[in-house]
């Protein structure tokens, strides 16, 4: 489970996230849904135990995550926004590396990094005969999402996982975490795409301007905000302005 209570944090005088309070039990997919600095990634960052909060606190399976941050990194897996990966290894060395780093046996290594490879095309002469520096984007965030399912985590953060991948490996993805959380896995899933989150999260959370502004399933979010689409309804939750007079009015500007 995933806990937060009064969770705040501050850059100086702007206010990143103003006193969040969530409960996300075992087992659900939560979509955590905002515009460009609502806050999310500082949100996941405080939650996996990269940052501390100004304020508040939060909880991973019962676990603080800054008093016992080992123990929060240990059980969950965490695809960062930007994920960064060591360019002079090949994507099977780096994938063998964090598998070391999480303790599990050598064969079962072995088997999950074939797994990956299998799952996301990635044949022996990609996966083992190159350095990740020479592979495309797409290709770097199979390796990222690999590394942070290796150790069959308990709880997954993904922030924006869908960056680079093309549409066959975005909709094996989505399978994907529908089943990781069918087996129990916790999933707090962060994007820009409503698409994907209408029809894979069974909890939605909107955030904006680091508050909670919605939280319920899409059949109570459509009764609060009076709309039917999820991105109906994140503009009208979200949005200060109207989007369509404000693109109308741009075309008009430009002539089109």
């Amino acid at each position: 489970m995933i806990k937060l209570e009064n969770l705040t944090k501050d850059y100086g005088t702007h206010r990143a996230v103003g006193g969040v309070n969530l409960e996300v039990p075992s087992g659900q997919l939560i979509g955590y849904l905002g515009p460009n600095g609502a806050g999310k990634s500082t949100t996941v960052k405080m939650l996996t135990g990269m940052m501390a909060p100004t304020s508040g606190r939060a909880e991973v399976c019962g676990f603080d995550t800054m008093r016992e941050n080992i123990e929060v990194k240990r059980i969950i897996g965490y695809v960062p926004e930007s994920g960064a990966v060591y360019e002079t290894l090949t994507g099977r060395e780096y994938l063998e590396m964090v598998g070391r780093l999480y303790g599990l046996k050598e064969k079962l290594i072995q088997e999950r990094v074939e797994k990956f490879g299998d799952f996301f095309e990635l044949g022996e002469d990609t996966l083992g005969g190159m350095q990740l520096s020479a592979y495309s984007k797409g290709m770097k965030q199979k390796i990222v999402i690999s590394a942070a399912l290796i150790h069959n985590p308990r709880v997954i953060f993904f922030d924006e996982p869908l960056n680079g991948l093309d549409a066959s490996t975005q909709l094996m993805f989505k399978t994907l975490i529908k089943n990781l959380a069918a087996e129990g896995k916790t999933i707090f899933y962060c994007s820009h795409v409503l698409d994907v989150v209408e029809r894979t999260c069974e909890r939605i959370v909107i955030i904006d301007h680091g508050v909670v502004v919605a939280d319920g399933t899409l059949v109570e979010l459509q009764a609060l905000s009076g709309e039917g689409s999820l991105e109906q309804i994140f503009n009208k939750l979200t949005s200060h302005l109207n989007v369509e007079e404000r693109a109308e009015e741009f075309s008009r500007s430009f002539g089109f």
